[in-house]
């Protein structure tokens, strides 16, 4: 952030007061972008080939492929001048690869393991003495039908969100991960309809899932 704030405030000196205090052969702009890019570029490949937490994965992927590209190269009062100088990514293409990899994996991972305890809970609810919730006046799983729904739009939110590129093989990944959590769903819900046939709330518990399917739908 204080690397991008000062390369924004200072080539935009350079671009309203400097840069015409030179002939324009010296091409005074482009030698402070390509030199600011060229430190910030360093100081983001040492970043990436050093040892990152999942949330500084996702920052530093947000920075390559959007704060920098949209927010600061295209501010109005530099974006005429940067558009002259071939300034190029922050990373090498395939160091920014490696990062999208490590964080799609985390996030796969991250999304099936919430869905994975989303389930559990349903299931030790299911075993309580009590009567599922209602929404609107119908039995129905809040945490369940609602939850998943939410973790796996807002994974998908948060990888658009970096590149589109990175949304969709995010999509492409979870969508793979949702049927086989329904099937995990569907054969816990077939072993409570077998085995719990006296639950005081059997009838209620069997309505709350069946309307759960609208939503998954």
């Amino acid at each position: 952030l204080h690397m991008g704030k000062t390369m924004k405030e200072d080539l935009t000196v350079v671009a309203k007061y400097i840069k015409q205090l030179y002939p324009p052969e010296f091409n005074v702009f482009s030698i402070y972008a390509e030199l600011y890019h060229n430190y910030f570029a360093s100081q983001a490949k040492k970043n990436a080939e050093s040892h990152l937490e999942d949330k500084d994965i996702y920052l530093l992927l947000s920075w390559v492929h959007n704060f920098y590209p949209k927010e600061m190269r295209k501010d109005h009062a530099l974006a005429m001048e940067l558009d002259k100088v071939k300034l190029g990514s922050l990373l090498p293409s395939s160091l920014s690869k490696e990062l999208e990899k490590k964080y799609l994996d985390s996030e796969e991972v991250t999304v099936k393991n919430s869905l994975s305890r989303c389930l559990d809970k349903e299931i030790q609810r299911w075993k309580e003495d009590k009567e599922p919730e209602k929404l609107n006046g119908h039995f129905q799983s809040e945490l369940l039908g609602i939850f998943v729904i939410q973790s796996i739009y807002s994974g998908q939110k948060r990888a658009e969100d970096i590149s589109q590129a990175v949304g969709e093989e995010l999509s492409r990944r979870l969508l793979r991960e949702l049927p086989a959590f329904l099937r995990s769903y569907r054969d816990a819900f077939e072993d409570f309809k077998e085995k719990s046939k006296k639950h005081t709330y059997y009838k209620p518990i069997l309505i709350a899932n069946i309307n759960n399917c609208w939503n998954f739908r």
